[in-house]
C-alpha cells in the first residue's frame, strides 16, 4: 500500500520571525488536522485553514482533538502548544520537562561556556567509548580520529557477523528510498535513538542545544549524547535487522519495531539518566528538588517567598 505523503519539513528561513507573529490563537471544542503546510480546523461550523508559520502560542481549550500529523507540523514550525481552560483561564499542561530543577541546566551551561571545561566534557564522553584507554591528554582532532576508527570497526565487525555487506556510511537526508538497506536500517536506528536521547535530556531539565563536541544547531548536544551509544544499541540493530529483512520495503518501520523492543527493558533509559548526570557532573539528588531560590551576587541563593524589606543606608556614607 502506497504512503501518503505530507509537505516537506519548512526550512528556517521560510518561517516567520516570532515577532511578526500573531501572539496566540485559542481553540475549543474543535478537530486539529494537517492539511500540507496549514492545520485544518473543523468545528461544527465549518472548516479554517491555520498556517502555522504566523502564530506564536496555540491555546487548546476543552474538546480539542488533536492528530499527530497536526502536532508534527506545529513542531516543525516552532509553534508553541499550551493545553488551557475554558477560554484560556487557567493552564494545564505544556511542554515542560518532568524535572523542577534548573541544576542540570546551570551546570550544562556554565561547563559549555568555558574552552577548558568544555574540553573536559568531551573527554569524558569519549572516555565511556574507550573504558581501557587514558584519552585525558589528547586533543579534540586526537579524540575525532580515535573515534572515527573505532566506528569504522564496529561496521566492518557487524558486516562480518550478520554478513550484511558493508562499504561505507551514505545516505541523502531529503531521499531516503535512494539509501541501501542497511543505510536505511542505520538512519531508522539512529533516529530512535536520537528521540531517546532527546527525550533524557529535555525530561531532566537539560538543553538539547549545548553540545560539547557537536554545536551550532538545537540538537547538537542530543547528537553528543546519541553518539555513546550507538556501537552498542543502533548500529548493532540495523545490521541485524538488515540481514533478517534484508530487501523488505518497509524495513525502516522494522528497524523502529526492533529498536522499541530493545528500549522496553528500561536500562539503557536508567544508563543515560546516570551518564548524563554524571557528565555534567551533578549529584543524584540535586535535580530532585521542587524549589526555587533568588539569587544575590553577595549574599549566595536567598530563600524565595519572602517579603524583603528596604535595607538602611550606612549613616557613615
Amino acid at each position: 500500500m502506497a504512503r501518503k505523503m505530507g509537505a516537506k519539513k519548512p526550512e528556517l528561513s521560510e518561517l516567520g520571525r516570532v515577532r511578526d507573529r500573531v501572539t496566540f490563537l485559542y481553540l475549543e471544542h474543535a478537530k486539529l488536522n494537517r492539511q500540507d503546510s496549514a492545520i485544518r480546523v473543523t468545528d461544527q461550523r465549518g472548516t479554517v485553514f491555520v498556517p502555522t508559520a504566523i502564530i506564536s502560542v496555540l491555546m487548546l481549550g476543552p474538546g480539542v482533538d488533536v492528530t499527530h500529523r497536526a502536532m508534527e507540523l506545529i513542531g516543525d514550525s516552532g509553534l508553541g502548544v499550551v493545553w488551557v481552560g475554558e477560554w484560556g483561564v487557567r493552564e494545564y499542561a505544556h511542554g515542560r520537562a518532568l524535572n523542577r530543577s534548573s541544576a542540570l541546566l546551570v551546570a550544562q551551561a556554565k561547563l559549555v561556556s568555558n574552552q577548558r571545561s568544555r574540553l573536559a566534557v568531551a573527554r569524558k564522553m569519549y572516555q565511556l567509548r574507550f573504558p581501557d584507554q587514558d584519552v585525558s591528554d589528547l586533543t579534540m582532532q586526537e579524540l575525532r580520529g580515535k573515534e572515527g576508527a573505532r566506528v569504522r570497526r564496529v561496521y566492518l565487525a557487524q558486516s562480518q557477523q550478520t554478513h550484511v555487506a558493508w562499504t561505507r556510511r551514505e545516505y541523502n537526508p531529503d531521499d531516503f528510498e535512494a539509501s541501501s538497506p542497511i543505510n536505511k536500517a542505520l538512519t531508522a536506528a539512529h533516529q530512535a535513538l536520537y528521540g531517546l536521547s532527546y527525550s533524557v535530556i529535555v525530561a531532566l531539565g537539560a538543553s538539547p542545544g549545548l553540545g560539547f563536541v557537536h554545536t551550532g544547531h538545537d540538537l547538537s548536544f542530543v547528537y553528543d549524547f546519541a553518539d555513546l551509544y550507538k556501537a552498542q544499541v543502533s548500529i548493532p540493530i540495523a545490521f541485524a535487522v538488515t540481514a533478517k529483512y534484508g530487501e523488505d520495503s518497509d524495513i525502516a518501520a522494522k528497524t523502529r519495531l526492533a529498536m522499541r523492543d530493545a528500549f522496553v527493558d528500561g536500562k539503557l533509559l536508567s544508563r543515560m539518566v546516570t551518564d548524563l548526570k554524571a557528565l555534567l557532573g551533578v549529584e543524584a539528588d540535586a535535580t530532585g528538588a521542587d524549589l526555587i531560590s533568588l539569587w544575590d551576587d553577595r549574599l549566595g541563593l536567598q530563600k524565595f517567598g519572602v517579603q524583603y524589606h528596604e535595607m538602611e543606608e550606612d549613616e557613615t556614607e
